[in-house]
């Protein structure tokens, strides 16, 4: 009766005590995120209850399990097992941990600052940071259950020996891995691209997505998605319209015939540009800026407060100029013409043509 017992009293006890643990501890932080709202961490923290109560659990067996006297032809192995599942709980337990004290550290910076563009460096930046932190918790883990093992802890020596040899061949082998390594903690503290930022790299418009140790995602606007290294942004030039502010300037360019009315075309403009919703008002204009034997360029100019508006204001302004030049100026439409040349005024001298110039004329 005592060798059934005995265990039943032991395992149950931990499981009381882990459950009644985790009980109090999730209370004491809800009633916390209750009082302060204005304080996210506490909210955050709860979700460390399930790895907490692990913890609590396999340190509470592995503590006790020499007195259950259950199996103890195999103690060892069961303690060594009890081990390595306590060792991988308490770097969940300190992954949760880091993870809330980040987020709600994030939480609190963005809450305080207006400014866009800060607060998307700052969520680069703590996104790195930590994914920093999980992979140094992981290692340290791996390499704590490994030297639970005896045949492990005879060639640490070994190892360290060996380090500098395996340190030259692993740096070679990985020397993509590195930089592309190296060029995340530069992207995420030399504030080039932070995550929210509009960029066009290929000649493909997009935004950042997601930026990780080794890569950076950009989302396009047809909602595809540009997986590339971290290093292609520290190596090679790309276009970041977000820098420095959101704001942006817009053109539209117009080929049109030399009769083409520029300044009705100015007042409509201004019309339409009323009418646009994504317009900011700070500016616009229309200007001619070239001119070719057959054709003048016409440029629109907007402005608006992003990347996305600018798009809306681009195809508006393109789209209702063309169709009022169509309805109200057909003429000053680019055209092929194919008409007969207008006679010179009388008694002048008609000037020679080509034999084989084609006539052209306005038609």
């Amino acid at each position: 009766m005592e060798n059934v017992l005995r265990p039943l009293i032991v395992v149950g006890a931990a499981l009381v005590l882990t459950l009644a643990v985790g009980w109090l501890v999730d209370t004491a932080l809800r009633r916390a995120d209750a009082l302060q709202p204005q304080r996210p961490l506490w909210g955050l923290l709860r979700r460390c209850r399930l790895p907490l109560q692990v913890v609590l659990c396999t340190a509470l067996l592995r503590g006790s399990y020499a007195h259950a006297k259950v199996a103890q032809d195999h103690a060892a192995g069961i303690g060594r097992a009890l081990t390595l599942v306590l060792i991988g709980s308490v770097a969940w337990l300190a992954v949760r941990i880091s993870t809330a004290v980040v987020e709600a550290s994030y939480a609190r910076y963005a809450a305080a600052h207006r400014d866009p563009a800060r607060v998307r460096r700052v969520r680069t930046q703590v996104t790195l940071i930590q994914r920093v932190v999980t992979a140094l918790i992981g290692v340290v883990a791996v390499a704590a259950m490994l030297l639970t093992f005896p045949a492990m802890q005879a060639a640490g020596a070994s190892l360290l020996a060996s380090a500098g040899i395996l340190g030259i061949v692993a740096g070679v082998a990985a020397q993509s891995t590195l930089g592309n390594l190296f060029a995340g903690l530069q992207i995420a503290f030399g504030d080039m691209v932070r995550i929210g930022d509009t960029v066009v790299v290929d000649g493909e418009w997009g935004t950042v997505e997601e930026i990780t140790l080794t890569f950076l995602a950009v989302r396009t606007w047809d909602e595809r998605r540009i997986t590339m290294p971290v290093s292609y942004f520290t190596s090679k030039p790309f276009q970041n319209w977000s820098r420095g502010g959101s704001q942006m300037t817009g053109t539209v360019f117009f080929h049109l015939d030399h009769t083409a009315p520029v300044a009705a075309m100015r007042e409509k403009l201004h019309d339409v540009l009323r009418e646009c919703a994504a317009w900011d008002g700070r500016d616009w204009g229309l200007a001619v800026t070239d001119t070719t034997v057959s054709t003048i360029q016409v440029r629109a100019l907007a402005t608006a407060k992003d990347a996305d508006d600018i798009w809306t204001v681009r195809v508006t302004v393109r789209e209702q100029l063309v169709a009022w030049l169509a309805e109200h100026h057909p003429y000053a439409l680019p055209r092929v013409n194919t008409a007969w040349a207008e006679l010179p005024p009388d008694g002048a001298e008609p000037r020679p043509t080509p034999p084989h110039a084609p006539r052209t004329g306005r038609g």
